[in-house]
């Protein structure tokens, strides 16, 4: 099992070019409505640390259920280019919140989604419609190469995005619950 992810997460100026695109050449996997709900441990509040480096995730897709756990990366300008990623399926998310709750968890944010997912190439593409925050492009290494550089895939995932033709690429290096806890704060920087 593959433990670490290498993604980008960006708003894209034109959506409908990446999705001609994707209907043209990528392969659908699936669209599906996700509720992500967040955790933090109370004696350990992840929240309080920037950059913010970990998640808890309880993830509900279409009924189907997952625990994920993230812990990021970050390069000398404080920007996230991987992180190490722990995900296992879960039987009853009922049970797996009440274990939280005696164990001092608390929820502190919920990301709804509609996700629609495609394979091109090395790379999982997925499209997000996010309550109160818009449309993102999520883009994923899947390659096998893991002797290669993060920080340069990284780099090609953007470049495959300008080159078809997106117009003004947002990098959002912080996730979806950080942009609803803490919108103060969010810098979108242009690539």
């Amino acid at each position: 099992m593959k433990d670490t992810e290498i993604e980008i997460q960006v708003k894209i100026e034109n959506v409908n070019n990446l999705l001609d695109f994707l209907k043209e050449n990528g392969v659908f996997m699936f669209e599906n409505r996700q509720l992500d709900e967040y955790f933090v441990p109370i004696h350990r509040d992840f929240t309080k640390v920037r950059p913010l480096k970990e998640w808890l995730r309880l993830r509900d897709s279409n009924g189907k259920y997952s625990i994920n756990y993230k812990n990021w990366y970050f390069d000398e300008n404080g920007k996230s280019y991987k992180c190490d990623e722990y995900e296992s399926r879960v039987e009853n998310i009922d049970s797996l919140r009440k274990i939280f709750q005696v164990l001092n968890f608390r929820s502190i944010a919920i990301v709804d989604k509609l996700r629609k997912v495609w394979n091109y190439k090395d790379y999982e593409i997925a499209v997000d419609s996010v309550k109160d925050l818009g449309d993102f492009v999520e883009t994923e290494f899947k390659g096998d190469d893991e002797r290669r550089d993060p920080k340069e895939i990284t780099k090609e995932m953007i470049n495959f995005l300008k080159g078809i033709g997106c117009g003004k690429i947002q990098r959002n290096y912080v996730g979806y619950p950080f942009q609803l806890l803490f919108s103060e704060e969010i810098e979108l920087e242009e690539n």
